[in-house]
Parts: structure tokens; C-alpha cells; sequence
């Protein structure tokens, strides 16, 4: 697979922005592991190899078990996730396939009684970001393998060469 272009170099503002948004995420109150795992099941949704390969490093590095990586796309077979972390799974699942209908009052219900109106807009946000970083890695093919953990500190100079779309 080869790369169709660098939207870093192509539009430097507008991945800019990007990041900007996903630093915001980073700071934003949530946990780390919530983070992480909201953005790695988003990016299985999408197809998004550059994302999933980057967000299995960081919750890795972040001491995340084996079994709960590899079972991330059963989460409702599994008894391994929180109910926390299943209320953002299931809203991060229905605002990435919104094409498919409306997201649920019951999946919103599960959403609001795990998290706060502050912490339910920032985790939208999270979803909004890894939905849009997908769809331009996925869009300009950009080639999963090269991402180290920790090459993006947001609010920090990048040590990646790699398109700032990959967050």
C-alpha cells in the first residue's frame, strides 16, 4: 500500500486545526484508557488501519490487557468493560454508524447516567475527532506500522514525521 498524499504538507492549517481539536480531547477531564479505547473502536468501525494500529500501542503502554484489546469488538459478549466504558462504547458505536438511524434514547440514557453534560460532550468530541482523523487516513491511505507510542504529546513539538490526521 502506498500513500496518495500528506495532508500535512498538502493543507498545514487545516491539520492544524485537526490537532487542535484532538489537544483538546487529550485535556479534557476523561480518562487516558477511555480515551483510547472510544478512538480504537471507532477506527475498527472505519476501517482505519493507521488508527488502529497507533491506539493498540497506546493503551498497551498504557498496562491495557491483551484479552480486552482483542475482545474490544465484542464488548457486549464480554465480561471484561465497565459500565462506564460500555456507555461510551455503545454511543461511540452509534454516533460513528449515525447512517444507520438516529442514536437511541436508550443509548443516550446509558451515556448520561455514566457521565456528566461536561464529560458527554467532551467524549462527543473525542468521537468527532477519531471519526474525522479516519476518514482522512483512510481517504489518503496513509500506510499503518510506523507510529511509536508517544510520538504525538499534544501541545508539544511532534517527534513523528506522520501526518498530524493520525490522532
Amino acid at each position: 500500500m502506498k500513500a496518495r498524499l500528506d495532508p500535512r504538507k498538502a493543507a498545514p492549517a487545516a491539520m492544524q486545526a485537526m490537532l487542535g481539536l484532538h489537544t483538546y480531547v487529550a485535556k479534557c477531564g476523561l480518562d487516558h484508557r477511555l480515551l483510547e479505547f472510544v478512538k480504537l473502536r471507532a477506527s475498527q468501525i472505519n476501517g482505519c488501519a493507521w488508527c488502529m494500529d497507533m491506539h493498540t500501542k497506546e493503551l498497551r503502554a498504557a498496562g491495557e490487557s491483551e484479552q480486552r484489546l482483542y475482545l474490544l469488538s465484542a464488548w457486549r459478549e464480554s465480561p471484561f468493560y465497565s459500565e462506564r466504558e460500555r456507555a461510551a462504547l455503545a454511543w461511540t458505536e452509534s454516533l460513528t454508524l449515525i447512517t444507520e438511524g438516529n442514536v437511541p434514547d436508550e443509548v443516550f440514557a446509558a451515556a448520561r447516567e455514566e457521565f456528566s453534560e461536561e464529560e458527554l460532550v467532551n467524549l462527543t468530541l473525542a468521537i468527532v475527532a477519531i471519526n474525522g482523523a479516519n476518514r482522512i487516513n483512510v481517504a489518503f491511505r496513509t500506510v499503518p506500522g510506523s507510529y511509536r507510542t508517544g510520538d504525538y504529546k499534544f501541545g508539544e513539538q511532534r517527534k513523528s514525521t506522520e501526518s498530524p490526521a493520525n490522532l
